[in-house]
């Protein structure tokens, strides 16, 4: 769970949702620097949530258990509701 504390790698795991990509289209994707991209996907990849091969000089990186997303979803669906919940509070205020 500490991996998926941090937005940008929240991003990145949104980026493969779609199936495998390479580290250089995320970057540009993402606008991350690659040394803060690499230092991401490592984070992830040490918490088993993605994996990577190697495809000529192309580094691929791929969902390990696309149950994740089910994670992520409610995760983010959770977190509306309260937010929702929360701005409904204030305006009654």
């Amino acid at each position: 769970m500490k991996a998926l504390a941090h937005p940008n790698r929240l991003r990145i795991l949104e980026t493969l949702r779609h199936g495998e990509i390479c580290n250089c289209e995320i970057g540009p994707k993402l606008k991350l620097e690659q040394s803060n991209l690499s230092r991401h996907l490592q984070a992830l990849a040490d918490a088993g949530l993605v994996l990577a091969r190697r495809d000529g000089v192309r580094m691929m990186y791929r969902v390990a258990d696309p149950r994740v997303f089910k994670v992520l979803d409610l995760a983010g669906a959770m977190a509306r509701k309260h937010f929702t919940e929360r701005a409904a509070l204030l305006e009654i205020l």
